[in-house]
């Protein structure tokens, strides 16, 4: 059975998290360096939390910088400018849950890509990046294998 048009070729993709603060704002510019024009893409958490200085350092060694992504809530993304989003990928269970919530009343397409919460890490910083490193590899793969049928420039 084929996917529905507005899921296999999005116009518009909010990724999702618990804080947005490491894994969704990561997929939002991930995604977005790869269609600077082509899509249009956000991202919010099910709760608000602060931008995480390793989620920055380890965009920052791909040349992407996250330094002035400010954490919003679904809540305060449909406040500003509205849901109107083709796909939500969700990255944690809690956005997962808030997303399917939201698509009761909204006509978009949800998926949901279980992607490990970096911050849990215990260890030494080298061992930390390395964690978030390995968030971020994940994420660029799977945006790549998703998005590959749009003719994604390389990242």
């Amino acid at each position: 059975m084929a996917a529905p048009p507005r899921a296999s070729s999005p116009q518009s993709v909010l990724f999702a998290c618990a804080m947005n603060s490491v894994r969704s704002p990561m997929a939002e510019s991930l995604l977005q360096h790869m269609f600077p024009q082509g899509l249009y893409v956000k991202s919010a958490g099910a709760r608000k939390g602060e931008l995480d200085p390793f989620a920055v350092s380890v965009m920052a060694e791909l040349g992407q910088d996250i330094s002035a992504h400010k954490p919003q809530t679904f809540e305060e993304l449909e406040d500003w400018e509205g849901l109107n989003f083709d796909l939500i990928i969700t990255l944690s269970p809690e956005a997962h849950h808030k997303a399917l919530e939201l698509t009761r009343t909204l006509a978009a397409d949800v998926e949901y890509w279980p992607t490990q919460d970096p911050t849990t890490i215990e260890g030494s910083r080298d061992q930390k990046l390395a964690a978030y490193r390995e968030v971020c590899d994940q994420l660029l793969m799977r945006i790549r294998r998703r998005f590959a049928k749009l003719g994604s420039a390389p990242v």
